[in-house]
């Protein structure tokens, strides 16, 4: 397989290899293609742990790398997921909170291992996109919003 030249290094403690599965098993066009285990002992683990794990998040390249908990996951990067109707945001919004992830606003939430998602429906990003009042009742309509009600952004952007 050939390696990407541009790969999204993703910074775990230790569970690289259980969170590129979940995603794997969440997400189209998701797979683990390789987890790569140390060749001998090192100060923070042991021959045979993982290091990193190869896979894709909806065709996105990405490298889990097991590096300890020096470094934590923040907002300031987050995977968007736009979806096509209110049974598609369900879906993958249950399926990161409800597997020990948690809620945030506006249609932001994050896994069990910290990373930020954006469960967007296409109905908001082309109401946010059509300008005017359209946008502005959309937006205002979302900022009330935990994940995001398909059928209450339909409604706010006809006024």
């Amino acid at each position: 397989m050939a390696v990407a030249k541009t790969t999204i290094c993703l910074w775990y403690d230790k569970d690289a290899e259980a969170a590129a599965r979940f995603y794997a098993a969440t997400f189209p066009d998701s797979t683990v293609t390789a987890v790569h285990r140390a060749p001998a002992d090192y100060p923070s683990g042991k021959a045979g742990d993982v290091l990193t794990v190869e896979f894709t998040v909806a065709g996105l390249p990405c490298l889990g790398l097991n590096g300890g908990p020096a470094f934590t996951h923040s907002e300031a990067f987050s995977f968007q997921i736009a979806t096509d109707d209110q049974e598609e945001t369900d879906r993958y919004w249950t399926a990161i909170t409800g597997n020990g992830g948690q809620e945030s606003a506006c249609g932001w939430c994050k896994d069990r291992w910290g990373i930020s998602w954006q469960i967007t429906p296409r109905v908001l990003t082309d109401a946010l996109a059509a300008g005017g009042d359209e946008a502005k009742r959309a937006f205002e309509a979302m900022m009330g919003m935990t994940k995001i009600d398909v059928a209450a952004i339909e409604a706010a952007r006809r006024g």
